[in-house]
C-alpha cells in the first residue's frame, strides 16, 4: 500500500493517529469496508478496502491493541516482537517514485492491507517503546470510553485518549469529591 509518511521523526505521530484511528474504527461492531477505506482515505491511503479486509484488518488490529493495553515495558516489547517476528526485513521504498523515501517491513509495495498495517504500526510502536522506555500508549481510563492512543508526547505517562475524555474524568472525580464534601 503506498504509505505517505515515513516512520521516522515527526511522522511517527502521523503513523500512530492512523494506527490508533484505525484500531478505534475497527474495534466497533459496525465497522465495515467503507468505514475502514474513511480512516485510511483520512490518512492519505487510495486503495480500495474490501469485506474480507476488515476481517483480516481487525485481527492485526486486536494484536496491536494487545500491545497499547500493555501497562509493562517489558510486555508491550514481547508483544511487539511477536509482530516484527512476522515482518520482514526493513526495506526503503518511494513506491516508484511517487512517494518520498520511507522504511516498510512488509512484503512489498502492494501488500495486503492486514500485513501492512500490522508490521507498519508495530515498527512505530518500537520506536515510540525504545524512545519513551515505557509502553508505548495505552486504553482510555475514562469510563466508559474503550479507545487506545499512542503516547507520543514528553512528559508523564498519558492517561486518557484524548483531552475530552481528561477533562470529562476530571470533571466527575470533582463532583464526586463536592458531594462527598456536602454529604
Amino acid at each position: 500500500m503506498a504509505d505517505s509518511t515515513a516512520i521516522t521523526g515527526r511522522s511517527v505521530r502521523a503513523v500512530a493517529a492512523r494506527t490508533t484511528d484505525l484500531i478505534n474504527v475497527l474495534t466497533q461492531k459496525n465497522a465495515d469496508a467503507a468505514a475502514v477505506a474513511g480512516v485510511l482515505r483520512a490518512h492519505g491511503e487510495t486503495e480500495p478496502v474490501e469485506d474480507e479486509d476488515v476481517d483480516r484488518l481487525r485481527e492485526a488490529a486486536h494484536r496491536i491493541r494487545q500491545v497499547l493495553a500493555s501497562q509493562d515495558t517489558r510486555v508491550a516489547a514481547e508483544r511487539i516482537n511477536r509482530i516484527l517476528d512476522r515482518a520482514h526485513p526493513p526495506r526503503l521504498t518511494d513506491h516508484k517514485g511517487t512517494t518520498h523515501w520511507h522504511v516498510h517491513v512488509d512484503a512489498c509495495d502492494d501488500a495486503p492491507w492486514a500485513p501492512w498495517f500490522e508490521a507498519s504500526s508495530a515498527l512505530m510502536l518500537a520506536l515510540v517503546l525504545t524512545d519513551r522506555q515505557r509502553p508505548p500508549g495505552g486504553v482510555c481510563a475514562a469510563h466508559g470510553c474503550e479507545r487506545v492512543f499512542v503516547d507520543c508526547g514528553s512528559g508523564s505517562a498519558r492517561r486518557y485518549c484524548s483531552k475530552r475524555c481528561a477533562t470529562r474524568a476530571r470533571v466527575a472525580a470533582h463532583r464526586r469529591a463536592t458531594t462527598r464534601k456536602k454529604g
